[in-house]
């Protein structure tokens, strides 16, 4: 018998030990999965960014060669500040 309870709470001590593991491993690699995501989302927001400057500078490019009016021109820029 002291055989058998031994047995018993040696596998209850290794289940215990693989699932508390098994735990701590899930919750790392979800935390670098949001962190990835967390930078791509950044990086997707900085190439918006660059891409409504350089079409602001295009904007007053054309407003400076006289294409575009000063109506014209604010209209223009509202929209792609809004987006």
């Amino acid at each position: 018998m002291p055989g058998l309870l031994r047995g018993i709470a040696r596998t209850t001590v290794v289940a215990g030990t693989a699932t508390a593991v098994s735990n701590r491993v899930s919750r790392r690699q979800a935390g670098r999965w949001a962190a990835q995501d967390q930078r791509q989302a950044a990086y997707a927001s900085g190439d918006d960014t660059s891409d409504r400057l350089a079409q602001l500078q295009q904007l007053g490019a054309l407003k400076a060669q006289g294409v575009l009016t000063e109506a014209e021109f604010e209209q223009q820029k509202a929209r792609i500040l809004s987006t």
